[in-house]
C-alpha cells in the first residue's frame, strides 16, 4: 500500500453486539493501516461500547436505517478508497484485497458477488434468495446490463464515487440505489467473486423479506421511473392502449354494424383511455429528455470533481 493512499472501512451496525468486535479485529488484522468506521444506527445492545473496545472509530448516527448510515458515512469520511461491509461477520476480511485492488486498477464501485460462490449455500433464508434473483433480474432487464449480485452489502468504492453521487434511500434500499446509480452514471464497476457465510448462531438479520422486499421493488420502479422515463411510461401506455382496444372494439363492431352506438360509457372509456396513452407517450418523451441532460450535467459535475481533486 502506497502511504499516501488512505483506505476508510465503513461498517454500518444496529444491533451486532454477538459479531461486531470479530469484524472490526478481522479488519485490523488485514488491512492494519486503515482506519475502520463503525456507525451505530440506534441499537439497543452493546454495539459500540463493544466497536470502541476492539479499537474501531464508532460514531453514533440516529436516523434510523442503513441508507440513513450509509448517506453520513459518505457525507463524512475523507479516504482515497472506501471499504463498505456488513457488521454481521457474513463477509471474510480477507477478500477485501480484491475488492481495493479492483478500485486500485481504476474501477468506481467493486461489487462482492456472492451468488457466484456460496451464497445459495450457506444463506438458509429461500425467499431472501428469490427476491435477489427477482431484483437482479429486472434491474438487468430496464438498465441492460449483467449485474450479478445487486444487494451485496460487501463493496469498496473510489474517492470519486462516494463525493459524487446523491445517497437517497433512507434504508436497505441503499445497495439497490447504489447499484443502479453506478449503471446510469457509467460509473466503472466490477464484479469481484466472494465467499459468504452464514450468519453465526444467535445473529439475526434486520431485514424483513416482505416488507423491505417490497420497498427495494418501490426504490427500483422509482429510479426507472427518473432514469429511465420513455421505458416506464410506455410500459404504463401499453397497458392503456390494450385496454382501451378491448373497451374500444365492441363500440366499433357495433357502429360498423347499425351505424349507432348504444354502448356510450365504453366509448367514453375507450376514448379516454387512448388520450391517455398518448399523454404517458408525450410525457415520457419529454422526461426522458430531460434524463439526458441531467446526465450531461452530472457528467460535467464529475469532470469538474476529478480536475479540483487534482490541483
Amino acid at each position: 500500500m502506497k502511504k499516501t493512499e488512505t483506505v476508510a472501512v465503513l461498517i454500518p451496525c444496529y444491533n451486532e453486539e454477538l459479531t461486531v468486535s470479530k469484524v472490526v479485529n478481522d479488519f485490523k488484522k488485514e488491512l492494519p493501516d486503515a482506519k475502520i468506521f463503525v456507525y451505530d444506527n440506534n441499537s439497543t445492545d452493546k454495539t459500540a461500547e463493544l466497536a470502541e473496545k476492539a479499537g474501531a472509530i464508532v460514531v453514533a448516527e440516529h436516523n434510523q436505517g442503513k441508507g440513513n448510515v450509509v448517506r453520513s458515512m459518505f457525507r463524512d469520511i475523507d479516504a482515497d478508497i472506501y471499504v463498505m461491509v456488513d457488521g454481521d461477520d457474513t463477509y471474510p476480511a480477507d477478500e477485501a484485497y480484491k475488492l481495493i485492488d479492483a478500485v486500485r486498477e481504476g474501477c468506481d464501485m467493486a461489487v462482492g458477488d456472492r451468488l457466484s460462490s456460496t451464497y445459495y449455500e450457506e444463506n438458509k433464508r429461500p425467499f431472501h434468495n428469490f427476491g435477489n434473483d427477482l431484483v437482479r433480474w429486472l434491474i438487468n432487464k430496464i438498465f441492460d446490463n449483467e449485474i450479478k449480485d445487486i444487494m451485496t452489502g460487501y463493496r469498496a468504492f473510489s474517492k470519486k464515487f462516494v463525493k459524487t453521487i446523491a445517497v437517497m434511500s433512507p434504508g436497505f434500499q441503499i445497495e439497490t440505489e447504489l447499484t443502479i446509480t453506478a449503471l446510469e452514471y457509467r460509473y466503472n464497476i466490477k464484479q469481484v467473486p466472494i465467499q459468504y457465510r452464514d450468519r453465526p448462531a444467535g445473529s439475526s438479520s434486520k431485514l424483513n423479506t416482505i416488507s423491505d422486499g417490497i420497498k427495494v421493488l418501490v426504490t427500483l420502479f422509482d429510479m426507472a421511473k427518473d432514469y429511465r422515463p420513455l421505458w416506464f411510461f410506455s410500459i404504463i401506455a401499453v397497458i392503456t392502449f390494450i385496454l382501451s382496444l378491448l373497451f374500444g372494439i365492441p363500440v366499433l363492431h357495433e357502429f360498423r354494424m347499425t351505424h349507432y352506438i348504444t354502448k356510450m360509457p365504453s366509448a367514453v372509456l375507450a376514448s379516454s383511455l387512448m388520450v391517455i396513452t398518448v399523454n404517458l407517450l408525450t410525457l415520457g418523451l419529454i422526461l426522458d429528455h430531460e434524463a439526458n441532460i441531467d446526465k450531461k450535467n452530472h457528467e460535467l459535475y464529475v469532470n469538474d470533481w476529478v480536475r479540483n481533486e487534482k490541483k
